[in-house]
């Protein structure tokens, strides 16, 4: 084993960090998308 291997900065789960990247990142453009849909019904 390597250094980094033995003396890890972060040992929380790589599944929950992904998972909340892709909820935020889908939740924006759920809101661009819902934004844009408004505008266009209202225009």
């Amino acid at each position: 084993m390597n250094e980094f291997e033995k003396n890890v900065q972060s040992k929380r789960n790589d599944a929950v960090d992904s998972a909340v990247g892709f909820v935020v990142s889908f939740g924006f453009f759920a809101t661009m998308f819902i934004l844009a849909t408004v505008i266009q019904l209202v225009g």
